[in-house]
């Protein structure tokens, strides 16, 4: 990592209907029922390869569901402050949204959210809920101060 940078690492947003731990065991036991079906031979008939078929899509659900809930492939949803940039990643399969510093009209820091105001007139929302821990937390907000402060970025802080 560049050391003018600092990575803020945010937990999943868990957003899904069924919690990590659900969706494992579903997974699983989709596996072990296809499996048990193909070892007992219960249910052959013509269609038989349904069974594999069945069990490489649970296997498939299973592999999507650990790489998009843990950490396999390293840090995946991520908040950056770069020396002309913030970075924001909110996971595997969602790509990275870069703000440079002088497209940024004003900084907005409430309890829940980051908000990025836009010279263009958009504004950009960032969910604060994905970070963890106090320690996380005063790195995060000390990281906007100096980012703004560095760049001459209004900045709104309802937290201090």
């Amino acid at each position: 990592m560049h050391p003018n940078s600092t990575r803020i690492r945010l937990q999943p947003a868990n957003t899904q209907r069924i919690p990590f731990l659900g969706q494992l065991f579903l997974g699983l036991l989709w596996i072990g029922y296809t499996v048990a079906l193909i070892v007992t031979g219960e249910g052959a008939s013509d269609m038989h390869f349904l069974h594999y078929v069945f069990l490489v899509f649970s296997l498939i659900y299973l592999g999507y569901v650990l790489v998009h809930n843990a950490p396999v492939f390293g840090t995946q949803s991520y908040l950056e402050f770069t020396p002309a940039y913030i970075v924001h990643k909110d996971g595997l399969f969602r790509p990275k949204q870069a703000f440079p510093a002088e497209g940024i009209a004003s900084l907005e820091l409430v309890p829940q959210q980051l908000r990025l105001l836009l010279k263009e007139g958009g504004t950009y929302a960032m969910s604060l809920r994905q970070v963890k821990g106090a320690k996380r937390k005063r790195l995060m907000r000390e990281q906007v101060r100096a980012f703004a402060a560095k760049h001459n970025i209004d900045l709104r802080d309802t937290q201090a």
